[in-house]
């Protein structure tokens, strides 16, 4: 997002930097700055090399800290390749599956929600990670809702934690493939199937399922647009919901759940529910949960006729 020319990475154990040929230690505590220069990466404004590979001296996972200076800062845990790309720096860090799903689950569960719902999104999470890469160049996916939103992964005690393990190596299938499965925050009491938001079937075809929660308990919003926006939303294309919330903002057209009144130069929308409501509604996750259902029994609702394995 901030497309960096400078980033920096403090170790919280000893970290062995490698750049080309050359290669030193980093030690606990301490902290590198990587900058752009003449298209190559920096290490201190000394060290060279088209990419600077960062991991513990054994390999496997280690806990740093990468920032972007004055933008964000975050703990990771796994390793990490500081990239020259063009005009820019690309930190792509590597990671074990269920410290990234763990890392996920806490970003995008539901606040208050029973342990069944960050588990059912586990599994969704898992499955989309095994089944959706690769989805950019540098990287197989990257920390925003393009792909799925990932911040540091939580305590070994937390709901989010808990879940992941409690699912661990858990994935939906459908005739015997993991898919990518898909989530959305809320829903306008059915979701969609990939043809009525204008996308194709390759594996999973999404089945259209009534969500009694969000029927019961809608979440309302409403929105005035230009009438050449209105008429680009007329066609329930997600892709072309998605270049809108770019153009206006991402709370300003949520779903596409929507009816459309005439206001003069302009159109009021009143809509419901809240992502493209594809999958997992986790609003209607976390009412079947508090109902006793378990998160095997969320996922089969929301993902009919799919298998859940290993």
């Amino acid at each position: 997002m901030f497309h960096p020319k400078q980033i920096t990475i403090e170790s919280k154990e000893t970290l062995l930097v490698k750049a080309g040929d050359q290669e030193f230690v980093l030690e606990p505590g301490l902290r590198a700055t990587f900058s752009l220069a003449d298209g190559k990466v920096t290490v201190e404004g000394r060290t060279a090399a088209e990419r600077v590979v960062v991991a513990p001296r054994n390999g496997g996972e280690a806990e740093f800290y990468l920032a972007v200076p004055g933008k964000i800062r975050r703990m990771y845990r796994g390793q990490v390749i500081v990239v020259a790309s063009g005009k820019e720096l690309v930190p792509v860090v590597s990671m074990e599956l269920e410290t990234a799903v763990a890392s996920v689950n806490a970003a995008e569960a539901p606040p208050g929600a029973t342990i069944e719902v960050p588990k059912a999104q586990a599994v969704a999470i898992r499955s989309y990670l095994v089944a959706g890469k690769p989805r950019h160049a540098e990287g197989d996916f990257c920390d925003t809702t393009h792909c799925q939103v990932l911040k540091s992964p939580p305590a070994k005690n937390s709901l989010a934690a808990q879940a992941t393990e409690g699912t661990r190596g858990l994935v939906l299938a459908w005739r015997g493939k993991p898919f990518a499965a898909m989530y959305s925050a809320s829903c306008a009491g059915r979701t969609h199937s990939l043809a009525e938001i204008g996308y194709t079937v390759r594996d999973y075809p999404y089945f259209a399922v009534e969500c009694a929660y969000c029927r019961r308990n809608p979440e309302r919003w409403s929105a005035t647009v230009s009438r050449e926006d209105a008429a680009a939303l007329a066609s329930k294309n997600e892709a072309e919901r998605i270049k809108l919330a770019r153009k206006l903002g991402w709370n300003t057209v949520p779903s596409n759940d929507h009816s459309a009144k005439s206001n003069g130069t302009m159109v009021d929308l009143a809509g419901v529910g809240r992502g493209h409501g594809l999958g997992l509604c986790q609003r209607g996750a976390a009412g079947m949960a508090r109902e006793g259902k378990n998160f095997r029994e969320i996922l089969m609702h929301y993902f009919p006729n799919a298998e859940l394995g290993n």
